[in-house]
């Protein structure tokens, strides 16, 4: 693309530097199956309230009419005392790469999320090899407090979802007091807080809906088109700078 003489920019690489592409960003949505929909959670214990709370949701998600699969995290590994092709690492991979949208449910403890969480996060790598494992997903987030409200585990995922390069969706949900928000059988009371869960779910499956099939182009960098991801690497990984 050529700029007129008065708006040129020398530095600019004019063989990557694309204009707005609308067939692409306006491309119809692919209705040939339901919205795949990965569902983490982040604790093992035997009542864990985030797992409750993520099946909550699923019970939405599944009414919405999308195909939702939740990890087990039992298994899993501390990111670096195994090898990637580790059987769960490679199913948690799998089920990412399968994804269009995640919900990541965490419960918050010492302020922030638990280890299991965030093993989960590691060992989802922003690139592994040709296929990126998060980038241009929709993520919906969700955390249990066991006293009263926070939003500190919520506003720590929402940074790691940028990091991943996911698109994270505005709404979100804390569950305060876990423990009085769910009956025996594990069901979610009728509260505020199950509306808000609702409205989360709703509005994961909009987002989902609307970017499909064009999250690819809406997460396409110029800095990528004029550097190659092994230039890129060669650079950053300098030993003396």
């Amino acid at each position: 693309m050529k700029l007129a003489a008065d708006d040129d920019m020398p530095v600019l690489d004019q063989e990557a530097f694309r204009p707005i592409d609308r067939a692409r960003l306006f491309a119809e949505d692919d209705f040939s199956h339901a919205p795949r929909i990965l569902m983490l959670y982040g604790s093992l214990r035997q009542r864990s309230y985030s797992r409750l709370l993520t099946a909550e949701a699923a019970r939405l998600l599944k009414a919405y009419g999308a195909d939702v699969r939740i990890f087990d995290p039992h298994g899993l590994p501390l990111v670096g005392s195994e090898a990637d092709d580790h059987p769960k690492v490679q199913e948690l991979r799998n089920l990412s790469i399968w994804s269009e949208a995640q919900v990541w449910c965490s419960p918050e403890r010492h302020g922030a999320m638990s280890s299991v969480m965030k093993t989960q996060i590691d060992w989802l790598p922003l690139s592994s090899g040709a296929v990126r494992p998060t980038q241009g997903r929709v993520l919906a987030l969700m955390q249990v407090c066991g006293g009263s409200q926070s939003f500190n585990t919520v506003n720590q995922l929402r940074i790691l979802g940028r990091w991943m390069r996911m698109v994270t969706i505005p709404n979100q949900s804390s569950v305060p007091k876990a423990f009085t928000e769910f009956d025996e059988a594990g069901r979610m009371k009728p509260s505020a807080y199950y509306r808000r869960v609702v409205d989360v779910m709703e509005e994961l499956m909009k987002f989902t809906l609307l970017l499909r099939g064009r999250s690819d182009y809406l997460t396409e960098r110029y800095s990528e088109r004029v550097e190659t991801a092994a230039e890129l690497s060669k650079r950053v990984n300098q030993r003396a700078l």
